[in-house]
């Protein structure tokens, strides 16, 4: 039986992303009354997101190791080897997912926090104070896009080792055996070259955050 008023699917994606923008605003609402402010949010989850960012590093730090101990295989437990790598593959995969989760809340109150900023300049009498806390504003968005095109650009280059790790990891499953280990090891260059690119990146994005935090506290 067909419905008389099917539901169309954007109505639903509009319908979520109100919802959700309903709920952020209401918690920044009883954040606020709790005394803590989006600048503090935003605050808190840029230091959140920097210890991302260096548990990403550690993650894939072990899963290289873990690579370098498979093709560097010498007898014993091909199973057993084959499993400690495919947990750092979930493990590695986990972590990024967590950083991509935490980079998007920093958006989030940043964005929440900047149209904030922008309605309450109209509430300005005195000119001098309004241009004053214009200026604040824009330097802070200046160090703010920085900030995230940092951290997205870090993020970005996970993908190609996990799927580097992934295909590894594949391929080892269905072939266990020494002749496997001597196909992979063609790959411990480019796997090595991916993390350092990964490792450099993530880096440069927390010496970012930790600018930005620096910034926001001066300005408190």
């Amino acid at each position: 039986m067909k419905h008389l008023f099917p539901i169309r699917p954007r109505f639903l994606l509009l319908l979520t992303l109100g919802l959700i923008s309903g709920c952020q605003t209401a918690y920044y609402a009883s954040m606020e009354k709790l005394g803590y402010h989006k600048r503090d949010i935003l605050i808190n989850r840029v230091e959140d997101t920097q210890k991302a960012q260096q548990e990403t590093q550690q993650q894939f730090k072990d899963a290289l190791e873990q690579f370098k101990a498979v093709v560097q295989f010498d007898g014993g437990n091909l199973q057993e080897t084959y499993d400690q790598l495919n947990t750092e593959y979930e493990e590695s995969k986990a972590t990024a997912e967590n950083l991509r989760s935490h980079i998007e809340k920093v958006e989030d109150v940043a964005e929440a926090l900047f149209e904030e900023w922008e309605e309450e300049l109209s509430l300005f009498s005195n000119n001098t104070l309004k241009r004053d806390s214009a200026r604040k504003l824009q330097d802070t968005k200046q160090q703010y896009e920085k900030l995230i095109a940092s951290m997205w650009r870090a993020e970005k280059t996970i993908a190609p080792v996990l799927t580097t790790l992934h295909d590894q990891v594949l391929y080892l499953k269905h072939n266990l055996n020494a002749r496997a280990i001597a196909a992979l090891r063609g790959e411990l260059k480019t796997v090595q070259k991916d993390v350092d690119r990964l490792l450099k990146s993530m880096q440069q994005a927390i010496r970012e955050s930790q600018a930005f935090i620096q910034q926001m506290r001066r300005s408190q």
